[in-house]
């Protein structure tokens, strides 16, 4: 993957992390709190029930702490329950944490009102006189049940017609008659009669119309006058509001923040790491490199940038190893070619000076021919290594091929014939861009070559064709040939299809390898095709420009 990809790949991988992890909080804390508000708004009606059948069992909110604390454990909720005149009577946030901070309040509020309402609807008799009659007998039992639930009894609460609760005495005679007649004593010490209740009931009422008017004022003067005996109502609130969770809000957002950062850090760990190793790599092999450790590579992994890189760092080691070890096979093969000539020319002219041989034509017509070959193949090498280094100097024009072979026949013709060995041209007119002659030097170092492999009674071909965009030349020679191991050798320098030949035989040895460039140079190509006993050939693809 492109190392590019991979930046844009982190930044997007952070980008979604953040965004995700801030959309999970948002949707997390909504939830929460529509699920809090929807729970506590559930809870109420369960705890506003459970807490008014409290009241009206017990006539009192004495000991109500335990089951406050229960509800709250069964809700989840935090239950504040406070009386109309301001007194707190149960917190769970008091009671179950008294060692922590205490919450804020919440927002879901619930009234509680425990006190009966008094129904004389459809009632026959005098109103009055049930209203006084009803009075009496809650104000009774309501002492009667408090007295018990101080004493840690349950009072036992039996149904009335009128909406006014009534307790059951008798279980408790029976299980306690002593807390049952001391309980009922204390009741009724203030009720010995209900004579100024019916008075005041009936003088509250004195200007209602009988019926349904008259009973609804009976029950309001009826809830006027238990007030100093009922429990007191009260709100409940449930829930904890949203200053005390804000504890409970920063964990998840460290929590989320920290997942974010780790994400990037990891990421940005194994990505950098992943650069930063290679180019390590990179840095150390270029290191040796210029210390002349023409050898050192670097491993190369997958298809970025970063492998690209590599890759061009080897072929450049490549190039300089090539480059290093053609430079120093040049020179040893310069030196094994001139060592000899010019030991021998040493030998000679030492020999002259100490008068050991005699001075004749002969002799000096041989080191001169010596001197000329050296001078030949530094000819050869100048023209080489200007040519490897692209300096070179070539006019371009347009040429005639089937000409510039003509010319070059003509030229070999008398060797031909002193050689015995038949040279034949075959071409069709074709054109090209080239430096004519560099060209001819092509042709003619080739044609030289096959004269001297082809044996007497042998022959030469030249032939030249158009193969689409390209011109053909092919020499051809019915000569001893080349092994096949020594092909892949032919145009090196210094190489010769017969060890045994000298250089008078054999050449200098670096025609083939100027012969290479040059062609390479115009932008064409040559192969060679050669087998043992049949003969050699030589094909020189040269490109056609477009009219």
């Amino acid at each position: 993957m492109s190392f590019r990809l991979r930046v844009l790949g982190l930044v997007m991988l952070v980008a979604v992390s953040a965004t995700a992890a801030t959309l999970w909080l948002v949707l997390r804390q909504a939830s929460r709190q529509i699920d809090e508000s929807g729970a506590a708004a559930a809870s109420l009606d369960q705890v506003a029930a459970a807490l008014t059948d409290y009241g009206r069992r017990h006539g009192t909110w004495e000991r109500v702490r335990d089951l406050v604390v229960r509800l709250g454990a069964q809700t989840g909720q935090r239950i504040h329950l406070v009386a109309d005149s301001g007194w707190v009577l149960v917190d769970t946030d008091h009671e179950a944490r008294p060692d922590r901070a205490v919450r804020e309040l919440g927002t879901v509020v619930g009234y509680v009102n425990p006190r009966p309402t008094l129904d004389l609807a459809g009632l026959d008799a005098d109103p009055a006189q049930t209203a006084a009659k009803e009075l009496y007998r809650y104000r009774t039992g309501v002492r009667f049940a408090a007295c018990l639930t101080r004493n840690g009894v349950e009072p036992t609460q039996l149904p009335d017609r009128y909406g006014i609760p009534q307790y059951d005495t008798s279980v408790i005679a029976a299980s306690n008659p002593r807390l049952a007649r001391n309980c009922s004593e204390l009741a009724a010490q203030s009720e010995q009669a209900n004579s100024a209740d019916l008075t005041e009931l009936s003088a509250a009422c004195a200007d209602t119309e009988p019926g349904d008017p008259r009973s609804y004022c009976l029950a309001e003067a009826f809830n006027a006058r238990i007030a100093e005996v009922a429990p007191e109502p009260a709100r409940v609130i449930l829930g904890v509001g949203a200053a005390g969770d804000r504890g409970l809000v920063v964990g998840p957002l460290l929590a989320a923040a920290c997942g974010v950062a780790a994400v990037a850090i990891i990421a940005t760990a194994l990505l950098s790491h992943r650069v930063l190793r290679p180019i390590g790599i990179l840095t150390a092999a270029s290191q040796r490199l210029g210390r002349g450790d023409l050898t050192s590579r670097v491993p190369v992994r997958g298809n970025d940038e970063i492998a690209t890189l590599a890759r061009s760092f080897n072929r450049m080691a490549d190039s300089l190893q090539r480059g290093e070890e053609r430079q120093r096979r040049l020179v040893a093969d310069v030196a094994h070619e001139l060592r000899t000539p010019l030991a021998n020319l040493r030998g000679y002219l030492e020999a002259l000076s100490d008068g050991v041989i005699d001075p004749d034509p002969e002799l000096f017509a041989s080191l001169h021919e010596e001197a000329v070959l050296q001078q030949r193949i530094v000819d050869d090498l100048q023209d080489l290594a200007l040519a490897e280094a692209g300096s070179l100097a070539y006019h371009r024009a347009t040429v005639d091929l089937a000409e510039l072979l003509e010319t070059c026949r003509t030229a070999h013709r008398a060797g031909a014939d002193a050689a015995g060995v038949t040279l034949t041209l075959a071409a069709e007119p074709v054109t090209v861009h080239a430096d004519p002659d560099r060209l001819r030097q092509v042709v003619g170092n080739l044609l030289t070559n096959a004269l001297r492999a082809t044996a007497r009674g042998g022959q030469v071909s030249l032939t030249l064709h158009r193969e689409g965009e390209s011109a053909l030349v092919r020499v051809a020679d019915s000569g001893s040939g080349i092994a096949p191991e020594a092909l892949p050798y032919v145009f090196d320098r210094f190489w010769r299809a017969d060890s045994a030949r000298g250089r008078k035989t054999g050449g200098s040895g670096l025609g083939l390898a100027i012969v290479r460039q040059i062609v390479t140079d115009h932008g064409g190509a040559i192969r060679v095709t050669s087998e043992l006993g049949a003969g050699t050939t030589f094909t020189i693809t040269l490109p056609i420009p477009r009219s």
